[in-house]
């Protein structure tokens, strides 16, 4: 029989989704999962976006352009000009969702074996990305004991080589939730002009910020602007899942033209999903406002909740709608599964992404979950009643570090 490739074997399972399997076992046997395990809201679409879809009126569904429509491209420079970052339709490249703006990104920007230093957890798909890519990912350490900080930027420096060209960051983070600061992305903007490196910048959770803190692009820094790719997607900022709709966005015009080559390569992103996009530039503030003050209040259930279990600690995130909280446990990827096949609690169970597919350095986040506040505030608080009566009863259950660390 045919061998699948070695880049087939060593591309990972999503922890995000990994674990379905078990989930709809559990829901054949009766059971009521809580999904905290992956980020789809449950806000609804705007309707500006709904009702562009419902008033379409063509006869011919055709291929767009390479780049996105013209419309939509003007639209979404309204949109990001309103931001600051001063840019014209010539400098986006429309994507069929995040994903492939950063594996036009990727592959535009760096060649198989090239380094890319990213700090870890990490949005788990990057390490699919970087596989099917052939780059090779350098991973940092950051800790939940500061909240995920950015790592010092003398630890960056240790990790440079000839191979190194770039730096990816999230922000605020997916699956952390931390929000850099100016400050940490001043330090940023130094070391990509000193080792000549891309800064690329993961938007996809840009309006999620909360207790008044303010959202720092790195396109707002001046003299990076040959440096800097932005990764954006419609799916979180609109609801929008299911849109598969993104951009690139860069000053950079070799970037561009060789980003252009790889979208002519896939044809074209969606052309009722451009139209729906197109609307969504116009969704009122108020709408972002409504969406804000919901996942902030959110926010403050789950990690009040997660704060007040035994054994469990969870730092307070200041943007997107996930935590990373530290467990009592052996092996997240043993118990998040345990959850799923085995415990229930008044007939309910919750699903959890086990940490350790947000890591790249062996052993890490072994103790450590993804949550996502993607549920009302009564669901979260059954879900974690639900997590508090587990962790009494999970066989691997840890009381130290000295244990866990005996686990491994």
């Amino acid at each position: 029989m045919p061998k699948i490739s070695q880049k087939g074997q060593r591309m990972p399972a999503s922890p995000i989704r990994k674990l379905t399997p078990y989930a709809d076992k559990a829901k054949l046997d009766g059971k009521k999962v809580y999904h905290l395990n992956i980020g789809q809201p449950d806000i609804e679409t705007p309707e500006g976006m709904l009702n562009a879809i419902k008033n379409i009126d063509f006869k011919v569904w055709a291929y767009t352009p390479s780049e996105g429509t013209l419309v939509y491209r003007k639209k979404l420079t309204e949109y990001y000009n309103k931001l600051g970052y001063n840019i014209t339709p010539d400098n986006i490249i429309v994507t069929t969702g995040g994903s492939e703006a950063i594996t036009i990104s990727m592959m535009a920007c760096l060649d198989p074996g090239d380094e890319v230093i990213i700090p870890e957890p990490f949005y788990a798909n990057y390490n699919g990305f970087a596989n099917q890519s052939d780059i090779v990912v350098k991973p940092i350490l950051s800790f939940i004991d500061n909240g995920f900080a950015l790592p010092p930027i003398s630890e960056f420096e240790k990790l440079i080589t000839d191979k190194t060209k770039a730096i990816i960051i999230c922000n605020p983070n997916n699956p952390t939730g931390y929000l850099y600061s100016k400050e940490e992305l001043e330090a940023l903007k130094e070391l990509a002009l000193k080792y000549d490196l891309y800064l690329f910048s993961d938007e996809a959770y840009r309006e999620f910020c909360y207790d008044d803190r303010t959202f720092i692009s790195p396109m707002h820094l001046d003299g990076l602007e040959e440096n800097v790719i932005v990764m954006d997607t419609v799916s979180k900022r609109y609801s929008a899942c299911g849109a598969r709709l993104g951009c690139l966005i860069t000053k950079n015009k070799a970037v561009l033209t060789a980003g252009l080559k790889f979208a002519q390569a896939r044809l074209s992103a969606g052309m009722v999903e451009q139209i729906a996009g197109t609307a969504a530039v116009d969704t009122p503030d108020s709408y972002f406002e409504a969406v804000n003050k919901e996942y902030t209040s959110r926010r403050d259930t789950l990690v009040s909740k997660l704060n007040k279990i035994d054994g469990v600690y969870c730092p307070n995130p200041g943007g997107a709608f996930y935590v990373v909280a530290k467990l009592p446990i052996d092996n997240a990827d043993k118990f998040c599964q345990w959850m799923l096949e085995t415990f229930s609690y008044n007939n309910q169970t919750v699903m959890m992404a086990p940490a350790t597919g947000f890591y790249s350095s062996p052993g890490a986040g072994l103790n450590e979950v993804r949550m996502a506040y993607v549920l009302k505030n009564e669901d979260l608080q059954n879900a974690m009643i639900c997590l508090e009566e587990a962790l009494k009863v999970y066989p691997g259950r840890v009381v130290n570090n000295e244990q866990l660390a005996e686990s491994r």
